[in-house]
């Protein structure tokens, strides 16, 4: 093995930068939403975060750009855009839940992924492989398919022009609902998979080096 090889990979690189520029499009976005009218510069926004969460894990992976940060950061930025994106049409909606999003959708959305989070946790910590699931990714592309719905569905003008917006709206969002607790379930069923196989001669396993977050859709 060379010693470029063997270097350590510096955790300022481009994947852990990409995913820092997603934090802060969190927090612009969130400021866009509470503001009110910017509902078209915001869908372009979260479209760019969006397209940024696929964009990190690949050029981490293609290139060997995994770092420890990484793998913490990145997870935490998914769920701060998408969870944070939702309370906070949650707050500019009020109970008329114009935008569409409900106390029980941010619950439910919220629930989820700290269980989620925190089973991985102690399933990794016992030396598990618990990467992401299909439902998973499902769920990951089905939330942000709604998240630029429920922003347009607030500005009046673009309602008044597609009569269909607030049907495709719904129907779209109540889907990324069910995803999410169906895989949450999946999820739960896997973890008590794990734990009811009794193997003392198994050799237990390092966390996989690859994200297993929600960038690949956990």
């Amino acid at each position: 093995m060379s010693d470029e090889s063997a270097r350590p990979v510096h955790w300022l690189n481009i994947p852990n930068l990409i995913t820092i520029s997603r934090v802060l499009m969190a927090v612009v976005l969130f400021a866009l939403i509470e503001a009110d009218g910017w509902w078209k510069t915001a869908t372009v926004l979260f479209a760019v975060a969006a397209a940024t969460d696929f964009l990190d894990g690949y050029i981490a992976r293609r290139y060997g750009l995994v770092t420890p940060l990484g793998r913490i950061l990145d997870p935490f930025a998914d769920k701060i855009i998408i969870c944070g994106t939702f309370v906070f049409l949650l707050s500019v909606g009020g109970s008329g839940s114009s935008s569409g999003v409900t106390a029980w959708i941010v619950v439910v959305v919220l629930a989820r992924e700290m269980f989620v989070t925190s089973l991985r946790g102690f399933l990794e910590k016992k030396g598990r492989d618990f990467s992401a699931a299909l439902s998973g990714k499902l769920k990951m592309i089905l939330q942000c398919a709604a998240v630029p719905l429920c922003l347009l569905s607030m500005d009046d003008a673009i309602v008044a022009d597609f009569d269909g917006l607030i049907r495709i709206r719904d129907i779209t969002l109540w889907t990324a609902v069910a995803m999410t607790v169906f895989s949450g379930v999946e999820y739960s069923v896997r973890a008590v998979q794990m734990l009811r196989r009794e193997d003392p001669l198994e050799v237990p396993q390092l966390p996989s080096e690859t994200p297993s977050d929600d960038t690949a859709g956990n």
